[in-house]
């Protein structure tokens, strides 16, 4: 059975602005639990104990027992608000789950195996297209990642959505197409010699040409002394 952390948390009486500042100029963080056709309950929260959760990562995608008064409450974070200026929590939104509620979530991509790309190991660049993957599955089999094995990719290389191993039940988002989620680049080093080769080139193909329209040039004006 799968275990979640516990965050303490307790109820406030009344919605609004005027409240929510109340809560705050407190020294708590005000937020709302709704959801599974319950009403909506407010409550607050230690923001040590929120920071602390965010610090973490993947915050959006964890499934957290909230302690509330005499009570727990199953939730998935869905939303925080952040003051402009100095990035700490204003706000927290809170969803009911359960066992068998399906939610969206999006879920952070981890890279392994660096060391056994060919084409890292020669030099290439891994180019991250999409950092987090949008997925549908149940509340209690939320995954912490999706990994993604690079041995024997190389350079030119792609990884695709198709390609990655799912836990049962994890679902993409995005089913129209098998979209990237990362390529093997070529170098950069290695395409700036190649435009500077290029350039080279191009720069000795006219002097050849510019010498051979002097020849030219120098032909003709000797065939008109003639």
């Amino acid at each position: 059975m799968a275990e979640f952390t516990t965050i303490p948390a307790e109820t406030r009486e009344r919605a609004g602005k005027g409240p929510a500042r109340a809560v705050r100029r407190a020294g708590r963080v005000p937020g709302v639990i709704y959801g599974a056709r319950k009403n909506p309950l407010m409550i607050s929260m230690d923001p040590r104990d929120l920071e602390r959760e965010l610090k973490t990562g993947g915050f959006l995608a964890t499934v957290y027992d909230l302690s509330v008064g005499s009570g727990r409450e199953r939730v998935l974070p869905r939303d925080v608000q952040f003051d402009p200026v100095s990035e700490r929590p204003l706000h927290v939104d809170f969803l009911r789950v359960s066992g068998t509620t399906r939610v969206t979530v999006e879920i952070p991509v981890h890279f392994l195996n660096e060391e056994q790309s060919p084409g890292l190991e020669r030099g290439g660049l891994l180019n991250v297209v999409r950092h987090e993957i949008e997925f549908q599955c149940r509340a209690d089999a939320i995954p912490h990642s999706i990994d993604i094995d690079l041995s024997g990719l190389d350079i030119g290389d792609s990884v695709h959505i198709s390609s990655v191993s799912l836990p049962d039940g994890v679902e993409p988002t995005i089913t129209d197409r098998d979209f990237t989620i990362a390529t093997i680049a070529a170098p950069t080093v290695v395409q700036e010699e190649a435009t500077e080769e290029e350039a080279a080139e191009e720069a000795v193909e006219g002097e050849e040409g510019e010498a051979a329209e002097g020849e030219e040039e120098g032909a003709e004006s000797e065939g008109g002394e003639d």
